[in-house]
């Protein structure tokens, strides 16, 4: 497993690195079989630091896990016991839920990113009262395709509020996202026609 640590504007030392090396591979090694990478970087606000993990897993799925605290150790620590439950929840899934689905890798489909202006006549009426924003797509975006249930899972691992995918059963692309309530939603066109 490659483990790229880092520090933004501190400097990070060798008992560190070892540290988190050790630490986050006993972690992962209980339930994941095949890492591919680890990114941990740290950083300092005023009296904090924080300390961000992301872990790359085989099966295309990533985790990620931050934490602060007063000392550095102490915020690697909390970081690494998040990243732990994360993963024991996504090992509980796979086992409880998928034994009879093959353990095959996700599949990740590349989408082109569009920059949509507003049209200049829509954009000059709307001069006095509040301007149409110009739409910007910020980057080219990996669609997986997935169950809905590894959706929802690769949406709380990654900590986004929402997820696009290619649903496995059908090939349509569906959206998952955290609702105000707390729930979590789940969006198929194909099911609206």
């Amino acid at each position: 497993m490659r483990y790229q640590i880092s520090g933004k504007q501190i400097d990070i030392g060798d008992a560190l690195q070892t540290h988190v090396r050790t630490e986050l591979g006993e972690t992962i090694a209980k339930y994941a079989q095949r890492p591919t990478d680890a990114n941990v970087i740290f950083s300092r606000d005023a009296h904090q630091f924080q300390c961000e993990a992301v872990v790359h897993l085989s099966t295309g799925l990533t985790a990620q896990a931050s934490a602060q605290a007063t000392e550095i150790y102490a915020a690697f620590e909390a970081c690494r016991e998040k990243m732990d439950k994360q993963l024991r929840r996504y090992k509980r899934r796979l086992k409880d839920h998928h034994k009879d689905r093959d353990q095959q890798p996700v599949v990740y489909a590349a989408e082109p990113s569009y920059v949509l202006a507003a049209d200049e006549d829509t954009w000059e009426s709307q001069d006095e009262g509040g301007l149409q924003p110009i739409i910007i797509a910020e980057m080219e975006t990996r669609v997986p395709t997935l169950s809905v249930g590894d959706a929802v899972m690769q949406m709380e691992l990654s900590g986004t509020p929402m997820l696009v995918f290619r649903n496995e059963k059908h090939g349509g692309v569906n959206v998952v996202h955290r609702r105000d309530d707390g729930n979590v939603g789940w969006i198929d066109p194909r099911t609206a026609e």
